[in-house]
């Protein structure tokens, strides 16, 4: 072996913890230490002979730095790309050439929000994510004409373009949320191209909150991996309190998607399903009480469970 080219890897367990608060999914941030100030996700090294497994090793950081204790949390992806850890605007090889970073990036849900200002809201980072009102502005206005002028006549970025973001007359994706994020790095448009080095000024418009290292990243993997997760296991069920209402379900289910859904379809699947049942209580908020439901004692004992069989959700024509 050439040792010439050996480097030591450092493994990172960074965890995007997801709950919802009102109509907004929130993640869990800590503060940065660095002199850029951003928020990012709790995160430390896994440690071999501290920690047991990879899973331990998260959940004994996101407790030390948050004081949280996570409930549902599954791996996501391993990120070991080089130069996504860059300290600076110096260059992707400012960091230790001897110390290779690989984050490894796990999805946790949590039913509630203590410390509610440790918590910041997704669509504050990916502002064109959130379709409930419409399409949002900052597609047009921004970041279709940029990423249009940056693929050129380049077929494999533009048929990028059309695929992420629905663009000019393809349905969009809910899902695609990485892709979209990955595509707006990739061409410059997001602050962490700059900090990682990859652009030598920062970019004029600000899309999106910027999260510090590779966080956003992790965290657009996560939205991709939940939206998606909702639709074929009842997931959303990790974010609802012991009773709720239907609606309470569909406007959890909508904060996830960015989208808005048919009401009596909706409450279709659900029946359908079988995964929620009556308490024999009304809710006592302001206003026209509503039945409580409860998820089926009997259904959280199965492995094989189906979600809320959604369809691949297109915000432009799912208004009510």
């Amino acid at each position: 072996m050439d040792k010439s080219h050996t480097a030591s890897v450092l493994i990172d367990l960074s965890a995007a913890i997801v709950s919802v608060r009102g109509d907004q999914p929130v993640c869990l941030t800590v503060p940065d230490v660095s002199e850029y100030q951003t928020p990012g996700l709790p995160f430390g090294p896994f440690y071999p002979d501290r920690h047991r497994t990879m899973e331990i090793g998260l959940r004994q950081w996101v407790v030390e730095q948050t004081a949280l204790d996570i409930g549902y949390v599954e791996q996501l992806y391993t990120f070991g790309d080089r130069g996504r850890r860059s300290e600076g605007p110096e260059g992707a090889d400012g960091q230790n050439e001897e110390e290779h970073i690989v984050s490894v990036g796990y999805l946790a849900l949590s039913k509630q929000c203590p410390q509610p200002d440790q918590w910041s809201e997704w669509y504050k980072h990916f502002p064109w994510e959130d379709w409930r009102n419409g399409r949002p502005n900052i597609l047009n206005q921004q970041i279709i004409p940029y990423l249009e002028a940056w693929s050129g006549s380049d077929e494999i970025r533009r048929l990028r373009l059309q695929q992420a973001f629905g663009f000019p007359d393809r349905a969009w994706n809910d899902e695609f949320v990485l892709d979209r994020y990955e595509l707006m790095y990739e061409a410059g448009l997001v602050w962490e191209a700059y900090a990682d080095g990859r652009q030598k000024e920062k970019i004029s418009a600000q899309n999106g909150i910027a999260m510090q290292l590779d966080h956003r990243r992790i965290l657009a993997t996560a939205m991709s991996r939940l939206r998606a997760k909702l639709k074929y296991r009842p997931v959303v069920f990790e974010l609802m309190p012991s009773s709720f209402t239907l609606t309470q379900v569909q406007k959890t289910t909508e904060a996830i998607l960015g989208a808005i859904l048919h009401k009596q379809n909706f409450r279709r699947q659900l029946a359908k399903n079988e995964l929620v049942e009556p308490t024999g209580q009304m809710s006592k908020a302001r206003g026209r009480p509503a039945e409580l439901f409860k998820f089926r004692q009997d259904a959280s004992q199965s492995s094989n469970l189906p979600g809320l069989r959604i369809p691949s959700v297109n915000p432009e024509t799912s208004r009510r």
